[in-house]
């Protein structure tokens, strides 16, 4: 099930269906974002305000009112869905969160000189299939979706978050939201799937990545493991990691965050319109 565009977003047509779409700003350079998984463009937005240029930010399959083809949930699909909008609105640069940071990760194995500048938030994996504590816990997602139990599966996003937000009333909100996107769409497919999947099949390929890499992890996010950051700080010539302290990307380092990716993105001054 899928919703419909809204009267700002548009749905750009490929073989699997629609992909729903948002620019904002306008100008060079164009920067595609990519959301995580049951994210949303509206959850991936913040991380764009200090970017300038056009950003096009959009859904993957299965969320909002992109396209639920069929087809497994894998993160070449996932990077073949960004790769098709990005090349749409001329993208040079890309920013991914978590499994949109995996399907970057999956477009530069095939080709290391897609993007001029990359940023990738929390990446939870590269080419070793995850068997911790967080894989269970989104096992356990996974089926309190698929009983579409809303209550649940908000309570279950809650623990998740850092124990210092938790009672934060924009915190909670944000569950709630989460927890009815993930029952009410096939997102419930991509818990039994994604969370298994690895995002590459060699992460040595990201040596032949020359552009600048911006990594930002933060510390206890079982989720996230900072060690994927460090791992692609190895590997990428051209890559600076940043590790942030618990506490939430978006909840207690927002500013923090968006200044990092600001500057990177927007290392002089081009004089360009921000949104």
């Amino acid at each position: 099930m899928t919703a419909r565009p809204t009267s700002r977003t548009s749905l750009l047509a490929t073989r699997q269906g629609g992909i729903e779409y948002l620019l904002t700003g306008s100008g060079s350079p164009a920067t595609v974002f990519a959301h995580g998984l049951a994210g949303s463009i509206d959850t991936t937005r913040p991380f764009g305000g200090g970017v300038p240029g056009t950003k096009a930010f959009f859904h993957f399959r299965g969320h909002g009112a992109s396209a639920s083809p069929e087809t497994d949930w894998t993160y070449t699909a996932l990077a073949g869905e960004l790769d098709a909008v990005a090349r749409h609105v001329g993208a040079t640069r890309a920013l991914g969160v978590s499994m949109g940071a995996g399907a970057i990760c999956r477009l530069l194995e095939d080709d290391p000189d897609r993007f001029e500048r990359i940023v990738l938030v929390i990446p939870a994996v590269l080419d070793s299939p995850r068997k911790d504590a967080a894989m269970q816990r989104m096992r356990h997602l996974a089926q309190l979706a698929e009983e579409r139990d809303v209550d649940a599966v908000q309570e279950a996003l809650l623990r998740d978050q850092p124990s210092g937000v938790r009672t934060r009333p924009d915190v909670v909100a944000w569950c709630q939201r989460q927890a009815q996107v993930v029952v009410a769409t096939d997102v419930r497919r991509a818990l039994r799937t994604i969370p298994r999947a690895t995002s590459m099949s060699d992460r040595t390929a990201l040596q032949r990545v020359s552009a600048p890499i911006l990594v930002i992890a933060q510390e206890a996010d079982p989720g996230h493991p900072v060690s994927v950051a460090h791992e692609i700080g190895a590997q990428a010539p051209h890559a600076r990691v940043e590790i942030l302290p618990p506490g939430g990307v978006l909840w207690e380092h927002r500013d923090r965050v968006r200044r990092l990716i600001g500057e990177f993105l927007d290392p002089a001054d081009t004089g360009v319109d921000k949104d």
